[in-house]
């Protein structure tokens, strides 16, 4: 799943307006919107997970390897490794903000799909979206390395 791709999705779930008054956006569309956004965040985190473990080619990508990679991220685990912040703190700042957003993210995109009385304004959809493109920008920018640790970090359990 291509994140960029996802973006441009949320993108145009919040481009759909509620008859002539542009701040209040249909909330189906806005939910679907949250929602979505959330997903590029984490297919953006099992790419760099699979691509740092199983290398990033597409004769790699093709490998049995990469796929049982980029499908063990699991949300709730994510979300607890994210939130150690003293393990988060030896990461490159960009990897702390993706963390931080990507939690942010993954609670909002709860409300989205599981409370029925979620609302959301046009101006917060856009703004998280817009963050969330950053964000994966930035992270995606980080050196492998880096970004090697983290997926370590966030798929493995760690033995004392």
């Amino acid at each position: 799943m291509n994140p960029d791709d996802l973006i441009r999705v949320s993108r145009s779930l919040a481009s759909e307006y509620d008859g002539d008054n542009r701040e209040i956006l249909r909330q189906a569309e806005a939910c679907r919107a949250v929602s979505t956004t959330y997903y590029a965040m984490f297919h953006a985190l099992c790419n760099s997970c699979a691509d740092a473990l199983a290398g990033s080619t597409q004769s790699d990508r093709r490998e049995p390897a990469w796929t049982q990679i980029y499908r063990a991220l699991e949300h709730g685990v994510a979300k607890d490794k994210f939130n150690n912040t003293g393990q988060m703190n030896r990461l490159p700042a960009e990897i702390r903000d993706f963390g931080k957003l990507f939690v942010e993210m993954q609670e909002l995109r709860n409300l989205a799909d599981y409370a029925p009385g979620a609302t959301f304004s046009l101006s917060t959809v856009v703004e998280r979206i817009d963050r969330a493109e950053e964000a994966i920008a930035r992270f995606s920018s980080v050196e492998i390395s880096q970004r090697r640790a983290l997926a370590t970090y966030v798929l493995f359990r760690s033995r004392r």
